[in-house]
C-alpha cells in the first residue's frame, strides 16, 4: 500500500478526518467536556489554577523587565501590552506542546475499546485547551483596550491565527501521542522542546529587530508566525496577507506536520492496545 493510500485508509486525509470529526461531534463534545472537568476541576482551587499560572508568569516577566532589566516601549507599544499580546498565545501553545504527547496514554480505557475511534483522541485533547484560552484572550483584549488599543476588525484576525495554532497543534499531537506509548523518553524530550520553543519564540524579544539571515532563522520556528500574528491582530493592526512568504512557509510546514503526524499515528494505532 502506498503512503497516501495508507493515510487515506485510516481516515487521516483532511476530508476523511474532517468527516470523522463531524460524524462523532457529539462524542467529541462530551469527552472534551469530561476531560476539561477532570483537568481543571479536580483540585481544591479547580479552574482558578488555569488562570493563576498565566497571571503569575506574566507578572514575573513584567516585574523583571520593568524593574530588574528595564525595557521601554516596543515600537511605541507599552511593554505590558506588547508582552501580554504574545504571551496569551503561548499559554495555549505550551499546553498543546506539553499535553498533546499524552493524548493516547492518558486514555488507555478508550484505546482498548474496539468501537472507539482512537484518531479522535488528539482532537479531544486539543479542544480541551481552548475554553481557558478564549477567556484569557478576552481578558487581554480588555487590558489592551484600557491601555489605548481598542478592538477593531483586525482583532478578528486572531481567530485565523488560532486556527493556525490548532492545525499545527493537531499535527504535533498526532505525531507525539503516537510515539509516546512506544518511546517513553519522548515525554522527556517534549519538555526540552517546550523550553526551547519558549525562548525561540518572540515572546520577550522583538523579531523585527533582526535582519537578513537572523530574521529568516527566527521565522523557521512556526510559532513565530503565530505569536507575531496575535500581536498584529491585537495591537499593531497589520493584515495577515501582508506576509505572503512567511504565510506560505507556515502552511507548508503545518500541512507537512499533519501529513507526517497522521501517517505515524495510522501506522502505530493498531499496536497501541498491546503496549498500554
Amino acid at each position: 500500500m502506498s503512503v497516501a493510500g495508507s493515510v487515506f485508509s485510516f481516515g487521516l486525509l483532511p476530508i476523511n478526518y474532517g468527516r470523522d470529526i463531524f460524524r462523532n461531534r457529539g462524542i467529541i463534545v462530551e469527552l472534551t467536556r469530561r476531560e476539561f472537568k477532570a483537568r481543571h476541576l479536580g483540585s481544591g482551587l479547580g479552574l482558578l489554577w488555569s488562570f493563576m499560572h498565566p497571571a503569575i508568569l506574566t507578572t514575573i516577566y513584567c516585574v523583571v523587565f520593568t524593574f530588574g532589566l528595564p525595557v521601554g516601549p516596543i515600537n511605541g507599544v507599552p511593554f505590558l501590552v506588547w508582552i501580554l499580546s504574545g504571551m496569551v498565545c503561548w499559554f495555549v501553545a505550551s499546553d498543546i506542546i506539553g499535553g498533546g504527547a499524552s493524548a493516547v496514554t492518558d486514555n488507555r480505557f478508550l484505546v482498548k475499546k474496539v468501537v472507539f475511534r482512537i484518531t479522535l483522541l488528539p482532537v479531544i485533547r486539543l479542544l480541551s485547551n481552548l475554553p481557558v484560552h478564549l477567556f484569557l484572550l478576552l481578558v487581554v483584549v480588555v487590558i489592551c483596550w484600557c491601555r489605548g488599543y481598542p478592538p477593531t476588525w483586525y482583532t478578528l484576525q486572531v481567530f485565523y491565527y488560532l486556527g493556525c495554532l490548532v492545525a499545527l497543534g493537531l499535527g504535533w499531537t498526532l505525531l507525539m501521542s503516537a510515539l509516546v506509548p512506544f518511546l517513553k523518553d519522548v515525554g522527556q524530550l517534549v519538555q526540552v522542546i517546550l523550553v526551547f520553543a519558549f525562548w525561540a519564540s518572540p515572546l520577550i524579544w522583538h523579531v523585527e529587530k533582526f535582519e537578513g539571515t537572523y530574521k529568516f532563522v527566527a521565522y523557521l520556528n512556526p510559532l513565530c508566525y503565530i505569536v507575531q500574528g496575535y500581536r498584529e491582530s491585537l495591537v499593531t493592526h497589520i493584515a495577515f496577507w501582508h506576509h505572503p512568504p512567511i504565510t506560505i512557509y507556515f502552511w507548508c510546514f503545518t500541512l507537512g506536520m499533519l501529513f507526517v503526524g497522521g501517517l505515524v499515528f495510522s501506522r502505530l494505532r493498531p499496536h497501541f492496545a498491546d503496549v498500554l
